[in-house]
């Protein structure tokens, strides 16, 4: 037997996805949508702007991720603002998963972050899963602090949310993806490129997300 469906909250999405109806995309209980905006030092999606346009028309919240590679730091946050073109309600989030190709290291991804902050004013969030785990304890005590500081959008397909280690709780649940990990599989208005949909759980209210989404404006000295 399974257990009761998740309700998902929020969808991530890319180029590798066909987006049909994000009005009935919202109207099936999504608040957001966290669009790949770019990967490495030059790689911009081609649907992100267009896509954010009809975001914001169906009434959905709007985020973009950066998807990391070993290119220099500074080079990939210039490529991910650019591309993201951050508005001051638009979620930033770096994605540190495994990439075969290119692997960013702990040390980049607390470096791309904190870099990234500074040039926005206000906290990123940090997409992981295993990544995180294997690589968190390889950091110093205050890089690793910093990082579980972070709202944390936790990739983990299965019934129950593991969190990696300094982390407290999680943001985002990432529950399912490519067809893989509790149900449901899909919404309305998307089509995933392989598999099912990348949904996400949120444990609070639409008006808590909606306060939280942007991040936390950084403390001034």
């Amino acid at each position: 037997m399974t257990g009761p469906a998740i309700q998902p909250r929020v969808v991530d999405i890319s180029h590798h996805n066909s987006v049909t109806d994000l009005m009935a995309t919202a109207g099936a209980g999504i608040w957001g949508v966290i669009h790949k905006a770019s990967q490495g030092r030059a790689y911009v999606d081609p649907d992100y702007g267009r896509r954010r346009v009809a975001a914001f028309n169906a009434g959905l919240l709007w985020g973009a991720y950066h998807f990391n590679t070993g290119d220099p730091v500074a080079a990939q946050v210039d490529n991910f603002l650019k591309a993201a073109a951050p508005g001051h309600d638009t979620l930033l989030v770096l994605d540190f998963e495994d990439n075969r190709l290119s692997q960013m290291s702990a040390s980049m991804a607390v470096e791309f972050m904190r870099l990234a902050e500074s040039r926005v004013g206000r906290e990123l969030a940090i997409y992981s899963g295993n990544r995180l785990k294997e690589t968190i304890d390889t950091l110093s005590h205050e890089d690793a602090a910093y990082l579980a500081s972070r709202r944390l959008w936790l990739c983990q397909y299965g019934k129950r949310a593991i969190l990696p280690p300094h982390f407290q709780k999680w943001w985002l649940w990432q529950y399912t993806g490519d067809g893989v990990g509790p149900l449901p599989h899909a919404v309305p208005g998307i089509v995933a490129g392989n598999g099912g949909l990348d949904l996400n759980a949120y444990e609070g209210d639409r008006a808590q997300l909606m306060a939280e989404w942007a991040g936390q404006p950084l403390p001034t000295a």
